[in-house]
């Protein structure tokens, strides 16, 4: 059996998106950014105990997934929850688990 046959789309978002939330550091920054409308990379930056370049590394990562997006504000850019993807990728990792 190919793998375009037994993979399905939905499959591949929901890896892409667990992939992005590999680590603590984005998670915690998911958890920030659903409980409010957007925060500024300085302000996790304030907040997190990590190098710049590092917590630019973990924004990268669940941008390029699609759960968040930024807004360059210079010379800050602002960080939001991108909520269309953000519920695709809850209700996708939520059926996984109760398949």
């Amino acid at each position: 059996m190919s793998e375009v046959q037994i993979i399905t789309e939905e499959q591949k978002k929901a890896a892409r998106y667990a992939k992005a939330m590999g680590h603590p550091i984005r998670i915690y920054v998911l958890n920030l950014l659903s409980k409010q409308s957007c925060c500024y990379s300085g302000d996790l930056t304030d907040e997190l105990p990590v190098a710049k370049s590092t917590l630019s590394q973990h924004l990268k990562e669940l941008k390029e997934a699609g759960l968040i997006q930024g807004e360059i504000e210079a010379p800050k850019i602002k960080y939001c929850l991108n909520k269309d993807n953000w519920e695709e990728a809850k209700k996708l990792l939520s059926n996984m688990f109760d398949s």
